[in-house]
């Protein structure tokens, strides 16, 4: 009887085999927070995202606003009217919530946490105010920044948009600076750069590897909302 023989007797066939089970078993659901400067391609970043781990849930954020033309309650936004968003806010039910001119927009915990109760990992797409919400409710929630190449590309980006008034891009952009300064509170950066312009797919592959490696973490933390 060789050696490895020898050792697999003395423990038993099966401990090798209860030990790779018990490894396989402590994977628990993550929460991956996505946020970065207006203008920078978390949009795109998303939906690229989505297509790559079709297992992931993707939060979606309620508004108190008017549902547009082509827009699906539960799809895009949850439409809710401004009472119940209140009561919902008063409970303490969203991750995060702001007021945007005039318009309440919040990121409802029933969906993330009915999907960390399925085993799933999910996504939230937030601004940088609002992932230093959730950092408060959910620390152990992997915090991702998406960053531009440079400042100038970001100002070429707010003006593709082509969805704003010069002086309310130009307060954009400055806004943008400031949360370009709160980089250092994520647990990750990643750079959307002009080779990237419109199709993001290297920041996509970097975010994808920032997944694959928590999902691989000896120590799990468990998401509780």
């Amino acid at each position: 009887m060789d050696e490895l023989s020898m050792l697999v007797s003395e423990l038993g066939e099966g401990h090798g085999d209860a030990i790779i089970a018990q490894l396989r078993n402590r994977r628990k659901p993550r929460m991956f927070v996505i946020s970065g400067p207006s203008g920078v391609g978390k949009d795109s970043i998303i939906k690229i995202l989505r297509e790559v781990f079709p297992d992931v849930h993707v939060a979606v954020t309620a508004t108190t606003r008017e549902r547009r033309p082509g827009e699906a309650h539960g799809v895009d936004y949850f439409f809710y009217d401004t009472r119940y968003f209140e009561e919902l806010r008063n409970a303490g039910e969203f991750l995060e919530s702001a007021e945007v001119y005039g318009q309440w927009y919040g990121v409802p915990k029933h969906s993330v946490r009915h999907a960390v109760e399925r085993g799933q990992d999910v996504f939230v797409k937030v601004d940088v105010q609002g992932a230093a919400t959730i950092r408060e409710q959910a620390p152990d929630a992997v915090f991702i920044f998406v960053s531009p190449a440079s400042s100038t590309e970001l100002l070429e980006r707010l003006r593709a948009r082509k969805t704003d008034e010069p002086e309310a891009l130009m307060r954009r952009f400055r806004e943008a600076e400031q949360e370009l300064a709160r980089a250092t509170e994520f647990d990750y950066v990643v750079f959307n750069g002009q080779a990237e312009f419109g199709i993001p797919e290297q920041a996509v592959g970097e975010i994808q590897a920032i997944i694959e490696a928590e999902r691989h973490r000896i120590h799990q933390p468990t998401i509780d909302l």
